[in-house]
């Protein structure tokens, strides 16, 4: 249970440093039900004070909606952000970034070190940046930066199967182990009690072929507390992408976030 006078991430909400971007990830969401999730958990991220921007690795960019492919043609805003930028919690950023992720992880397997720090002077004004993208294009972006993704389940036995390569692919290219999520509407439903079934059967197949025993959980999406507790096992698992530029000319300056950024 989370204690709700002090939450179990209080201690996670002033340890990152200031030149350091956290880095979290998350398998590509089969099910509308998941993908909800996923907002809610960056929601309840920034109420609990950090800034999230989510590089959306299932939505492409395109002259009308820009994202990551074009933001990482130009330079990075020098000017600070706005006062009320961060000021609402209900707003989540979110950029259209499969051309942008596919690139940088093309060229992580081609040998270049940890291309996601490029990342970093474009998003200085956030504290933590999600990636969502497939587990393919993950594997080579996550082992510089020390990110542990989080996989969410799709019911059914195809829901199961698809996990479970995410899961095998993650492991056997990228040697990490992951989070893996079921998500349902009820604690006590029908969908809640295959949710249980399922993630019995991910755990015991994971460790009978690849001797791994990874973290599970059933979420409630229906139960605040859940979502709480996995944005803060998200958070938890996050890496870093340490600032690698040179130090701003004033003191406290910071980069703005992209002007085609779309709010969630």
């Amino acid at each position: 249970m989370l204690d709700r006078g002090q939450h179990q991430g209080a201690s996670l909400l002033h340890d990152a440093p200031s030149t350091e971007l956290r880095l979290a990830a998350v398998a590509s969401v089969p099910s509308a039900l998941g993908l909800e999730t996923l907002w809610q958990i960056c929601a309840h991220l920034q109420r609990l004070g950090y800034p999230v921007v989510v590089l959306d690795g299932s939505t492409p960019e395109t002259d009308a909606a820009p994202g990551l492919e074009q933001l990482l043609s130009q330079e990075p805003w020098d000017e600070a952000p706005g006062p009320d930028w961060h000021s609402g919690t209900s707003s989540l950023a979110v950029l259209p970034a499969a051309l942008g992720l596919r690139r940088l992880a093309a060229q992580a397997e081609a040998g270049v070190p940890a291309p996601l720090a490029t990342l970093h002077p474009h998003f200085r004004a956030y504290a933590l940046a999600v990636l969502h993208a497939p587990a393919e294009w993950l594997a080579p972006l996550l082992p510089a930066h020390g990110t542990l993704p989080l996989v969410m389940a799709a019911p059914g036995t195809t829901g199961t199967q698809q996990t479970y390569l995410q899961i095998k692919h993650l492991a056997l290219h990228a040697g990490l182990p992951c989070l893996v999520a079921a998500i349902a509407r009820g604690r006590e439903s029908t969908q809640a009690r295959r949710a249980r079934a399922q993630i019995a059967t991910l755990q015991r197949c994971a460790e009978e072929h690849l001797g791994l025993a990874p973290l599970s959980l059933v979420v409630d999406a229906e139960n605040p507390q859940d979502l709480q507790r996995l944005a803060l096992q998200l958070l938890e698992n996050a890496g870093t992408i340490a600032d690698a530029t040179v130090l701003p000319l004033y003191p406290g300056a910071t980069a703005a976030p992209a002007h085609f950024v779309r709010s969630h």
